[in-house]
Formats: C-alpha cells, sequence, structure tokens
C-alpha cells in the first residue's frame, strides 16, 4: 500500500509542487492523476520512488518510510517499482532486447553489462515482458526502427521485467496518436487485471483517465480536490479540477 500522509513539496523557488496531500492506494488499484498542467500531477507520482523529496509529512510504501532511504536501500526499494515516461528513456541505437534486459542489470559489473553477459533466465525473462506487450516478433530490431507507440512499450516491458509490484507512469502516451494511446492504455489495464500491479498514471487525456482507470484522483495547485472512482466523475467535477468547463478537445486531450 502507497501512504501519503500531509505530504507538501515546495521547490527552492517557493512554489507548492503537494500542497497537504493525504491519500492511500491500495494494491492492484489502477489510478489516474489529472489536473492541468504544473497542478502537482509529475510531483505527486515521482515522491512515491524518491525522485523527488518530500518537504513535510510522511510517504510510505508497505510500510516503508521511503524519506530515510539512500544508497543501497533505496536502489533495492526501486527495483520493485517500475518508472515509465513519456520520451520512452531507450537506448535507440541497440536492440529491444537489450533495452529491455537493463532492468535485469541492478546486481551486474559494468564489464558484464558492457558485453551483454546476461544470464540465460534474464534473456527469457526480457522476452516473456515483450510477449505480454505484444511485440515480440520485434526483440532483435534496433529500438530507433520502432514507431513511438511501439517504443513505449518496449519502455513498458523494460519495467515488466524488473517484476514490480508497482508502475509508476508518467504521461506515457502523451507524445502517442490515439489508436497507439488506446493500444498503450489497454496493455497497462491488462497488466493491472492479469498480473495485479499496481498502476499510478499521470494523464492529460481525461477520456483515457475516466476509460481505463478504476479511481481518479484529481489535483489542482498542488491539492487533491477529487478522490474517487471514475463512475462518478461529473462535468461539475471537471470543472472542480480544471477551474472551468473543459471544451470537447480539451476533454480528449487536457492541453499543456
Amino acid at each position: 500500500m502507497i501512504k501519503l500522509e500531509h505530504v507538501s513539496k515546495v521547490y527552492g523557488n517557493g512554489t507548492k509542487g503537494l500542497d497537504d496531500v493525504s491519500l492511500e492506494i491500495q494494491n492492484g488499484e489502477f489510478v489516474a492523476i489529472i489536473g492541468l498542467s504544473g497542478a502537482g500531477k509529475s510531483t505527486l507520482i515521482r515522491t512515491i520512488n524518491k525522485m523527488i523529496d518530500i518537504t513535510d509529512g510522511s510517504l510510505t510504501v508497505d510500510g516503508v518510510d521511503v524519506s530515510t532511504l539512500k544508497g543501497k536501500s533505496l536502489r533495492k526499494f526501486r527495483r520493485k517499482i517500475g518508472m515509465v515516461f513519456q520520451s520512452f528513456n531507450l537506448v535507440t541505437k541497440v536492440s529491444v532486447i537489450n533495452n529491455v534486459l537493463t532492468a535485469r542489470a541492478a546486481d551486474m559489473s559494468f564489464l558484464r553489462i558492457f558485453l551483454g553477459l546476461y544470464k540465460k533466465t534474464d534473456k527469457v525473462k526480457a522476452l516473456e515482458a515483450l510477449d505480454k506487450v505484444g511485440i515480440l516478433d520485434k526483440a532483435y530490431i534496433r529500438a530507433d526502427q520502432l514507431s513511438g507507440g511501439q517504443q513505449q512499450r518496449v519502455a513498458l516491458a523494460r519495467t515488466l521485467a524488473q517484476d514490480p509490484e508497482i508502475i509508476l507512469a508518467d504521461e506515457p502516451v502523451a507524445a502517442l496518436d490515439p489508436v497507439m494511446a488506446e493500444t498503450v492504455m489497454d496493455d497497462f489495464k491488462r497488466i493491472n487485471k492479469e498480473m495485479g500491479i499496481t498502476v499510478l498514471i499521470n494523464i492529460h487525456h481525461v477520456d483515457l483517465a475516466l476509460q481505463y482507470a478504476d479511481r481518479i484522483i484529481g489535483i489542482k495547485a498542488g491539492k487533491i480536490v477529487y478522490d474517487g472512482p471514475s463512475s462518478a466523475i461529473t462535468e461539475d467535477t471537471l470543472q472542480t479540477i480544471y477551474g472551468r468547463k473543459l471544451t470537447d478537445d480539451e476533454f480528449m486531450k487536457e492541453k499543456k
């Protein structure tokens, strides 16, 4: 379980990223965070794996106080939390399978990583992860030969190869066309349901958030202004989150 109690984050310039946020996310939930750019969505996501340190409050994951982690203990903690970014973060000049295998490199020496001396079990794990996102046939193609949507699925496969308990996704479909965005969201949903992995997504596409997530967290100026089932979202709720009524185009994709 992810638990935030009165969490705040104040950046060096005085900007409040989070303002007295309290919430619990149960194991196996699929949660989408929505709100305007600068509302605190990415800050919230990135505090969970300590990419961003909180300023005040308490943040625990399965009872572990995240703020106390550093060095080896932090690296070990992050192994069970996968992270998917908007920009894919792939090494584009190497093969798809080598990108996925980097998730298995935590305990390997630099020389073994450099020479590609992975265990057979690691290679099997990587191929299984690619199969789960439907691109096993692309395993030995260079990553830069894939479409944006395919590259994002490689990034998701790399995360799966970690054997994560939680997947954090920071705008994972923002750079994709509508058809591929739905394909990637289908992958997230299937992984959540079939593997029981907790999924927490920061997303600008309001329609996709409502379609795929079981629970919506609406954030405005660093504060939680809505937390409940996606089925309970109304136009009034969206107006509270965004400060105004969304146009049809903005409903499809809230502009950055």
